[in-house]
């Protein structure tokens, strides 16, 4: 089991930056991937990025790409979503989520955040 928890969401004027923190615990050798995906009102879950947790691997959706940037601190066993110049738009709860492998889709991820809100005002 894996247990992962998100902070740092909140309420940004537009063009303004946030940075989400995922903490995994449990059985984190399995974190091999973490994972972004975020849900909007109204929307389906999306993806939003993913990073390699033994190497710095990183994939972004576009509508993200340039904007926001994930890192880690494998000593923390803490993901991280640094998202600057936000829009309105995206605006949704915000998820980790780990993988066995690089994946863009939800059904590659087994375990899940509870996610925490971002908005963005406008």
């Amino acid at each position: 089991q894996v247990q992962l928890v998100e902070s740092g969401g909140g309420l940004v004027q537009a063009g303004g930056s946030l940075r989400l923190s995922c903490a995994a615990s449990g059985h984190t050798d399995s974190t091999y991937v973490m994972g972004w995906f975020r849900r909007a009102p109204g929307q389906k879950r999306e993806f939003v990025g993913c990073i390699r947790w033994s190497a710095v691997t990183t994939i972004y959706a576009e509508s993200v790409e340039g904007r926001f940037t994930i890192s880690r601190d494998n000593a923390k066993n803490t993901v991280y979503l640094q998202m600057n110049n936000l829009k309105p738009e995206d605006t949704a709860v915000y998820y980790c989520a780990t993988a066995d492998y690089l994946a863009t889709t939800q059904d590659a991820y087994n375990y899940w955040g509870q996610g925490t809100q971002v908005t963005v005002d406008s």
